[in-house]
């Protein structure tokens, strides 16, 4: 197919675009470019780019394509809190342009990257499958569940929507996240000896890698219509389902010589959930995530070795919210975070 990736220049465009060009598609990216240089170790392969910003994509940028696979998106919480009129004018009202955009163009099949954080603080230990009630949390995943209703309305027999709800993302990619729970504690670690936990680390979490996201998406792209259409899918595994101090214990376990600590100062953590992800793997037969957090660990810290990561690049250049407040003090993007 020929695909529109959005977002191609981001954690997990950065792996999807090139598995995506493996699998024999043809791939264009439509990044802004705000996390472009944000690289730890070898450059990504280039595929062809739109330097565009979300909010600015016209129809000339969706024409002609098969599918659309739309990651862009301001992809974080505490970011999302700071300034939730701008995930808002991104995550929400942006994506949901795209989207019609697409539908206009003749696009039949568009992926969108949701997130199980929309199920946020379900409380109790019971497994939440996609019809589970929506409680999200934060204004990220808020934002997502007014693009997946938005696009519920844009469905219809020649534009397949489908939402893809990702588990949090670990793993090494060219463009790291340092903010994401398991490449966080993998990072200090590495960089201080010590795993540190500021909640209780009894809230349970989802986890999938950065390339089993990767092959939710390219097995979404041709599964059966009739089995996808205007649907949601849970990304991730049951194994994967663990509590922040059992994510800890792995870290300490891959990091020889590093101490845990749980501190509890934040207190508990309302965002708890375990999820099933039995749909996704009945719709679209052939696929399985994969990787283990304990995997997962052990390919970061050997990442972070081979390519000398520093607490500097760690603190400033590979998490989002120091990033974006660097780039605001240099005059490379304006209080929009457009460049």
């Amino acid at each position: 197919m020929r695909v529109l990736l959005t977002g191609h220049q981001g954690y997990l465009g950065s792996v999807m675009a090139p598995m995506l060009v493996a699998a024999g598609h043809e791939v264009t990216g439509l990044d802004s470019g705000l996390f472009a240089d944000c690289v730890l170790g070898p450059e990504p392969a280039a595929v062809e780019t739109h330097a565009v910003d979300l909010r600015d994509a016209g129809p000339e940028h969706v024409a002609g394509f098969d599918a659309v696979i739309h990651l862009a998106a301001l992809s974080n919480d505490p970011l999302g809190a700071l300034a939730p009129e701008l995930t808002y004018d991104i995550n929400h009202h942006a994506s949901t342009r795209l989207a019609t955009l697409a539908r206009e163009a003749g696009v039949k099949r568009f992926l969108y990257a949701s997130t199980c954080s929309v199920y946020g603080a379900s409380g109790g230990d019971d497994l939440l499958d996609e019809d589970a009630p929506l409680r999200p949390v934060t204004p990220y995943a808020e934002s997502k569940v007014r693009v997946e209703d938005d696009l519920v309305g844009l469905a219809d027999d020649d534009f397949t929507p489908v939402f893809l709800r990702n588990a949090t993302a670990f793993g090494f990619s060219p463009r790291l996240r340092a903010d994401i729970v398991l490449n966080n504690l993998v990072g200090h670690a590495f960089l201080t000896g010590q795993v540190k936990v500021l909640s209780d680390g009894t809230p349970w979490r989802p986890l999938v890698h950065a390339r089993d996201i990767a092959d939710a998406f390219i097995a979404a792209l041709s599964a059966p219509r009739a089995a996808v259409h205007a649907k949601a899918f849970n990304v991730g595994t049951e194994v994967n389902n663990v509590t922040v101090a059992e994510i800890a214990a792995e870290v300490v376990s891959a990091v020889p010589g590093s101490t845990l600590a749980i501190t509890g100062e934040t207190g508990a953590d309302p965002r708890s959930y375990r999820v099933d992800f039995s749909r996704i793997r009945t719709a679209m037969p052939g696929y399985e995530a994969r990787w283990t957090v304990k995997e997962g660990a052990v390919e970061l810290i050997d990442a972070y070795r081979a390519n000398g990561l520093t607490q500097e690049a760690f603190d400033r250049r590979f998490t989002r919210l120091a990033r974006i407040a660097a780039r605001r003090e240099a005059g490379t993007v304006d209080e929009t975070l457009r460049p």
